[in-house]
């Protein structure tokens, strides 16, 4: 098992002195979101021109954002400008933010996911003129409002198609695409505890894909938020409103992938009880209404010690392939080295 670290998305400046130590420690790499602030493109680019060994990627890029050739170029040239070191992670993102605030239609998002994948990788093979004809893609545009001047273009950039491209999703269906047509997945969940609700989608996407696809050439990466302290319960309580704003107000009481996913862990009657406070205005009743046990399920908190002895069960989950690179958010750089010498 690998280790990674995710900036923050939420704006600010980036904290370089923990990348640079999270390289020096050895780490795979190093992960830049967005939502509705900063961009994930930008600070990764900025990572890699700061850095010359650690892996740097985007999770994610909202593909309602950009169009799946503007995606493209960007990964040929943050790949050529670092020697290879950039990694691409893409998603549908949710409801609220595409129609919100792109101002797109949420439609199908696997669909958009297959086709979207689908033409990039075209693009970084450069085996003929790009053309694709989709439900929600069609490259060149023939569709209202075409001048009918469109032709079939091969990039004239110079991509590697061996490039990871990786998926977000912690729903079944995202998960089962993911591993059918991704390289890796990102969960913004995930427990080694359980890590059948996620792996099992993924093995039935990798079944259905064939050619021998497995786990063991698939990168699981689960976003693992992480606050050392001595005091547990002050660690706990400091991840809290965050789960809290994902599980109670990420989404439509009906459209909510995050209380989906603590619901399908077992904890259906407090993720109710989360969306019922959150949705009310009652805020400080939602946080305080996410359980200890799931913040010690799905996060590392608490003295060194308690979280050396939490890694070793994302360590054992880790010997099937369930988990292949353990991306750490919010840690401080002493964090970063705590947990790298849990991994020696």
């Amino acid at each position: 098992m690998r280790l990674g670290m995710l900036l923050r998305y939420s704006g600010g400046p980036i904290n370089l002195d923990a990348v640079l130590e999270a390289e020096r420690l050895g780490y795979h790499s190093v992960w830049s979101g967005e939502s509705y602030g900063t961009d994930a493109v930008t600070p990764t680019a900025w990572v890699l021109a700061q850095t010359t060994k650690i892996k740097a990627g985007t999770s994610i890029m909202q593909m309602p954002a950009r169009t799946p050739a503007c995606a493209g170029m960007t990964a040929m040239t943050l790949q050529m400008l670092s020697g290879n070191r950039f990694l691409m992670g893409v998603g549908p993102s949710g409801p609220q933010v595409v129609e919100g605030w792109h101002g797109e239609p949420f439609g199908k998002p696997m669909t958009r996911t297959r086709e979207y994948v689908e033409i990039v990788r075209r693009i970084l093979k450069r085996e003929a003129p790009l053309e694709f004809d989709g439900e929600m893609y069609q490259v060149p545009y023939k569709g209202p409002g075409a001048t009918g001047l469109g032709k079939p273009l091969k990039t004239i950039g110079q991509g590697d198609p061996t490039m990871p491209i990786y998926t977000a999703s912690i729903t079944p269906a995202g998960l089962r695409t993911a591993g059918e047509i991704a390289d890796g997945v990102l969960p913004i969940f995930m427990s080694p505890d359980q890590p059948k609700v996620v792996t099992d989608a993924v093995e039935e996407g990798m079944a259905k894909a064939g050619g021998g696809k497995s786990l063991k050439t698939f990168d699981i990466a689960p976003y693992v938020r992480i606050r050392m302290g001595d005091e547990l319960q002050a660690c706990r309580d400091a991840i809290k409103p965050e789960l809290a704003l994902y599980i109670g107000g990420m989404g439509a009481r009906e459209k909510n992938f995050y209380n989906d996913f603590a619901k399908r862990h077992g904890y259906e009657d407090e993720a109710a009880r989360i969306q019922d406070a959150f949705l009310g205005g009652r805020r400080p009743e939602a946080v305080a209404a996410v359980p200890d046990k799931l913040v010690d399920e799905l996060c590392l908190v608490g003295s060194a010690d308690r979280i050396k002895d939490r890694l070793q069960a994302w360590k054992a989950a880790s010997k099937d392939g369930s988990v292949g690179t353990l991306l750490l958010g919010g840690a401080s750089v002493e964090a970063l080295r705590v947990c790298a010498e849990s991994m020696l």
